[in-house]
């Protein structure tokens, strides 16, 4: 057996980029590697260019592969090449970072070297950080809803958008959902930006009850969520042509309105992409040139607004907005001094890693077949908790459909993770 490579150098657009540890299994189900990733990015790295060009990107480090701890690096590394740009973002908690910006490919082939699997730029570009060119719909469907109500979905939101002068752009999220990128002039606020996404989550609620929502939290949640708050400054989505961190090496692929109706998730790998890329080019080809205005939409947030719409839920760590509601779970309320849930939730298992969690949610339902059997698709509530660097999983049950005389007592979580000391643990829905 030929010894594996330590390192190898590649000669990409001029410049000289060192793998180190080329043949390091990534996607252990499909043998892919360090190298084939790389290799990836650069078969479809126009691609990939233009929609992270000139934009802070935040490092996602599978340092060990997909089976492996993640962890999140705003900080771009003190060592790095001297033809590598940085620019310092300030964050809503006041903290300032370096963050990498990527303008050519040698660029992002050594990004990748840093285990970094999937692209995840901010909304604005580099010369500008104050004013986003880019609105984000993402589609993101609750548990058992299926591809099909995501479709329905994705095209309802771009009617509305079309109604507004916007042109939307779709792609596959690499996982269960779909999302719509919208170049937008540079007028705006973040701030601006996220209440104009959250009046078109609402427009298509509106349309499409019970298939389409926009309520934050997930217990509240039916159907395909809109999630307005992808728009909050420091918020990101995986960028076209990423490489989603899971088992099939799915994509984040660009596709066209027309080939949405019959088109599959798993058509889309880093297997099937290149091919794909260099049969039908980039289709993300003429975005740049097609912003358009937020007035429209921000007139509509306007109307919900005079008819008693007003903000919705901020995600966890930003501070408390002026006219926000209670940033409190609906199960939860305050009572004398101590929350007291309405709504029968349980939290099953917590683990840094959801294959723990799922094992452990198997051993709930060992230990308590019967209330098991009366749990449905949407009341398993997986949560992706972010912790200082690195995301974790929660699962929560809802026993909402099981008789009150077979609900289990609580027990500890198992396993129990805890990214934190306890008295910090909080909610991230």
């Amino acid at each position: 057996m030929a010894p594996k490579a330590t390192a190898e150098l590649l000669d990409v657009g001029g410049r000289e980029v060192r793998i180190s540890n080329p043949d390091k299994v990534y996607f252990p189900a499909l043998g892919v590697t360090k190298l084939d990733l790389v290799r990836y990015y650069i078969e479809v790295g126009p691609g990939a260019l233009r929609n992270m060009y000139d934009r802070p990107i935040v490092l996602k480090r599978f340092v060990h592969g997909i089976e492996g701890e993640a962890f999140f690096q705003k900080r771009a590394p003190a060592k790095r090449p001297d033809w590598v740009r940085v620019v310092e973002l300030r964050f809503p908690s006041g903290r300032t970072a370096q963050e990498l910006v990527v303008t050519e490919l040698a660029q992002l082939v050594w990004m990748t070297n840093l285990g970094n699997i999937d692209l995840n730029p901010h909304p604005v570009r580099s010369d500008d950080l104050a004013h986003p060119d880019e609105l984000r719909i993402d589609l993101d469907p609750g548990p058992g809803v299926g591809w099909d109500s995501v479709r329905r979905v994705a095209g309802i939101a771009r009617e509305v958008l079309i109604e507004n002068g916007l042109v939307g752009w779709p792609k596959t999220s690499g996982s269960r959902g779909i999302h719509i990128h919208v170049r937008i002039e540079r007028h705006w606020s973040f701030d601006e930006v996220r209440r104009a996404a959250l009046a078109l989550a609402r427009e298509v609620e509106k349309r499409a009850p019970g298939a389409a929502t926009s309520k934050w939290w997930k217990e509240e949640r039916v159907g395909v969520f809109l999630d307005y708050n992808q728009n909050a400054k420091d918020r990101t989505v995986a960028s076209a042509y990423s490489v989603r961190p899971n088992a099939k090496a799915m994509v984040s692929a660009p596709i066209d309105w027309q080939e949405l109706p019959d088109c599959e998730l798993e058509d889309f790998t880093i297997k099937t992409m290149p091919k794909r890329f260099a049969e039908r080019g980039d289709l993300t080809d003429g975005i740049d040139a097609a912003a358009g205005s937020l007035e429209a939409l921000l007139e509509v947030a306007a109307r919900h607004e005079a008819e008693g719409l007003g903000d919705a839920p901020w995600p966890p760590h930003y501070r408390k907005q002026h006219e926000e509601p209670p940033r409190v779970q609906p199960s939860r309320r305050k009572g004398t001094g101590r929350r007291v849930s309405k709504m029968p939730l349980i939290t099953v298992s917590n683990a840094r890693l959801e294959a723990d969690a799922r094992a452990g949610l198997e051993r709930w339902k060992a230990r308590h077949p019967e209330a098991a059997r009366h749990l449905e698709v949407e009341d398993v509530l997986v949560d992706t908790m972010r912790g200082r660097s690195s995301t974790w999983t929660r699962i929560r049950l809802n026993l909402r459909h099981v008789p009150e005389d077979l609900r289990p007592p609580d027990e500890p979580p198992d396993p129990d993770y805890q990214p934190w000391p306890r008295r910090d643990v909080g909610s991230d829905d």
